[in-house]
């Protein structure tokens, strides 16, 4: 059966409701007000016309339920507010494309022709010593070498730069975190429609379910 909604409870606190009912009704054992759960009426019927009379029971927290939507729509236009949009971040300018480009490329070809240069001059001198030539191939070499590792040392800095802007951002300093008073919003309601309507509205529908007191017998026994 669906539950009839109340005029103030939005379709997205229903869940919420049932809830509240279901762990009402699951800890009723404990509570000796409602002893008769299960005997006068079972579980199900009072479930059924508890979320029939949705109107009713709820009415009993209508201003702690009013302060949590309230604080609720706050909270989303808070979030809203902060959540930035894809469009609005930081686009790179025209020249980023190319020093990437450049950053990447001069680690790759300064290793390429430190390698060549390193490799002919070592040839060359192991066949001409004297030769002058791969002596001046060696020393080019290493010059392209000590390039492409300062182009790897400025590419590992670029990334960990780009990596700490990236990270996420601490939440702004506007109070407290928004769930808190949401929290306490949405517990207060809670509580309210538990003890002031949930559990007397249960507590009513069992005593309207007392059974009548067993007849007097009459003095001769009839």
């Amino acid at each position: 059966m669906h539950m009839n909604v109340a005029p103030h409870l939005l379709t997205e606190d229903r869940a919420e409701y049932e809830r509240v009912l279901d762990d009402a009704l699951s800890t009723a054992h404990a509570r000796p007000d409602l002893a008769g759960v299960g005997t006068r009426l079972t579980v199900a019927q009072l479930r059924s016309m508890t979320l029939n009379a949705t109107a009713l029971v709820t009415t009993a927290a209508a201003s702690e339920y009013d302060h949590f939507v309230k604080v609720r729509e706050q909270n989303r236009a808070a979030v809203g507010t902060r959540t930035p949009s894809p469009y609005d971040r930081d686009r790179p300018g025209p020249g980023a494309g190319v020093v990437a480009i450049f950053t990447v490329m001069v680690p790759v070809l300064a290793g390429a022709a430190a390698a060549i240069f390193l490799l002919v001059g070592a040839v060359l001198h192991a066949v001409a010593p004297t030769v002058a030539f791969g002596a001046t191939l060696l020393t080019a070499g290493l010059v392209f070498g000590t390039v492409a590792a300062g182009g790897l040392l400025c590419a590992a800095a670029g990334l960990l730069l780009t990596a700490l802007r990236n990270s996420p951002t601490e939440v702004s300093a506007a109070g407290p975190p928004p769930d808190d008073e949401l929290s306490r919003a949405r517990e207060a309601w809670r509580h309210a429609l538990l003890e002031r309507g949930i559990l007397p509205f249960l507590r009513d529908a069992l005593a309207a379910t007392t059974p009548p007191d067993p007849p007097v017998p009459w003095p001769d026994g009839t």
